[in-house]
């Protein structure tokens, strides 16, 4: 089943729970980006706004961490009501990236595992048989609204044969630059959850906009 994720980065930030509310009915999950201006050159939100959307609402929280030594936070975006969390695998070295997937399943959290443009699919594998999901970028992380690296679908598509391979449930999300115009080959890449900003709350139908997304079209 293909899962469209709204990545909340695109919203208003005056309306956010109203624009949650918008998209609620045809989202399967909310995508949470964290940003500590070091890891990437931007600054977004942490964890009182995570309280703040756990509160308010029971969607799925897809929380990206884009932050350096990732493993220090695991249990306080778990506590703030994280459902998922990824970490960069060029956030930390093997040892720091092995303690904050431990630290995931400590927490009782779905454990994901981010891999940036120039990042080749092999780099997962040590990790693939424990997680949950794999996120392959495809725009430099940082900045919302960037447009799709097309060179990123044969990571995508390297990573899903990996994942048949060894783990077969767990799931590839794609995040940056997808549209309706180009989701159909991000679904035929393998990819089965794609993260959308600007394509989701840019659109007033919201909710055509997901479905577009979701059948490729």
């Amino acid at each position: 089943m293909i899962e469209i994720v709204p990545s909340i980065l695109a919203a208003d930030f005056c309306r956010l729970g109203e624009e949650i509310q918008s998209v609620r009915p045809g989202a399967d999950m909310l995508h949470f980006d964290v940003m500590d201006g070091v890891f990437v050159p931007n600054i977004s939100f942490g964890l009182p706004v995570l309280r703040s959307v756990r509160a308010f609402t029971d969607m799925t929280l897809d929380v990206h961490l884009m932050i350096r030594e990732p493993a220090r936070y695991i249990e306080a975006f778990a506590r703030a009501g994280a459902d998922m969390i990824s970490v960069h695998l060029e956030a930390d070295g093997p040892e720091g990236i092995a303690r904050a997937l431990d630290e995931m399943a400590r927490c009782g959290v779905k454990r994901a595992l981010a891999l940036r443009p120039g990042t080749g699919a092999e780099a997962a594998a040590p990790y693939a048989e424990m997680l949950d999901m794999v996120l392959v970028m495809t725009v430099e992380p940082g900045f919302g609204g960037q447009s799709l690296i097309e060179g990123q679908l044969e990571t995508a598509r390297q990573v899903r044969s990996m994942l048949d391979r060894c783990n077969p449930a767990c799931r590839l999300e794609v995040d940056g630059g997808v549209t309706a115009e180009n989701a159909g080959r991000v679904i035929a890449a393998g990819v089965d959850v794609l993260v959308a900003g600007s394509a989701v709350f840019g659109k007033k139908d919201r909710l055509g906009a997901i479905e577009a997304l979701r059948a490729g079209n």
